[in-house]
């Protein structure tokens, strides 16, 4: 076997997942998805308080033990609420994850692998796409069937699914043409048993860190278009409307505002950094077996 082979094998999972949890960045980032995924389950089962509940004689109170983040301008506990806005934050990110997922593999596999006048018109589909901004493909779908989670879904979906099949589709292309997937080819292998067993475990390291981004990205539109209104209906918390409820106080009442504004950074933060900490991950062409290459396959300088 030869020296680049032996580089191109993938890293155990055991391995990988050490190289993850270890580093600062994939570290950071665990910890805060898994605390996100507990609150949004925990909050099914217990909260403080109601997060619906009213208390006009409760109004504004500081944090406390009783009320560990205050409570806001009707008097609602904004601990409770910030537990039941995870459980958006999680259906949102996992949601347009899958829907990204799966446009984006789709485009990228009839880009790269089917006759050219399909490749060339899947390639004019995405230059056109990705031309619309996600907020806008938001608003435009919220449009004609109103605000909804859905509506946020299906549109960092549709606007990611298309960022990851321009990012991949090259990448598939180049490892398409690979002695082992080529010799998949001769042994029988249909294209989809090629694409699942050889294509896309390989292209794993730049599909995720996009998958990543989007998830990232789904959590700052779901608050920017629950903020404009287009997001999670008013019955529903979420974090981008305790944003835009809580403004109005903000040079009254700058604490409250804080801890949604806070919440959202830091799960954005810890969705960015751990994309980047799970390609450095299970890429095998970093770390120690790169160290007498100078160049990474994506041009990063080892």
């Amino acid at each position: 076997m030869s020296t680049a082979q032996r580089r191109a094998r993938p890293r155990p999972v055991s391995a990988g997942f050490r190289a993850l949890v270890t580093s600062p960045a994939g570290g950071f980032g665990v910890a805060v998805v898994v605390l996100l995924v507990l609150s949004a389950g925990l909050s099914f089962l217990w909260t403080p308080f109601d997060p619906q509940l009213t208390d006009p004689f409760a109004k504004w109170l500081p944090p406390s033990p009783q009320h560990l983040l205050g409570t806001d301008e009707v008097g609602r506990d904004i601990f409770s609420l910030l537990l039941v806005g995870a459980r958006v934050t999680v259906a949102v990110a996992a949601g347009s994850a899958v829907v990204s997922t799966v446009i984006g593999v789709a485009l990228a596999a009839l880009g790269s692998l089917t006759r050219r006048w399909v490749r060339e018109t899947v390639a004019v589909l995405i230059d056109i796409l990705i031309a619309f901004p996600t907020l806008l493909i938001a608003m435009m779908i919220a449009s004609v069937f109103g605000g909804s989670l859905w509506v946020v879904i299906w549109a960092v979906g549709i606007s990611f699914g298309v960022n990851i099949a321009r990012v991949t589709r090259p990448e598939i292309r180049r490892v398409s043409h690979s002695e082992y997937v080529l010799a998949g080819k001769a042994a029988g292998l249909g294209p989809v048993r090629n694409l699942t067993r050889h294509l896309l475990p390989n292209i794993a390291p730049v599909f995720i860190v996009q998958l990543s981004w989007s998830m990232a990205v789904a959590v700052l539109a779901e608050a920017g278009l629950s903020y404009l209104g287009y997001g999670a209906p008013s019955s529903v918390p979420s974090w981008g409307r305790m944003l835009s409820e809580l403004q109005t106080y903000l040079a009254v009442h700058p604490l409250s505002v804080l801890w949604p504004g806070l919440a959202i950074t830091i799960t954005v933060l810890a969705l960015n950094l751990l994309g980047d900490a799970l390609r450095d991950a299970t890429d095998p062409t970093l770390g120690r077996g790169a160290a007498s290459t100078p160049t990474s396959p994506q041009g990063v300088t080892a």
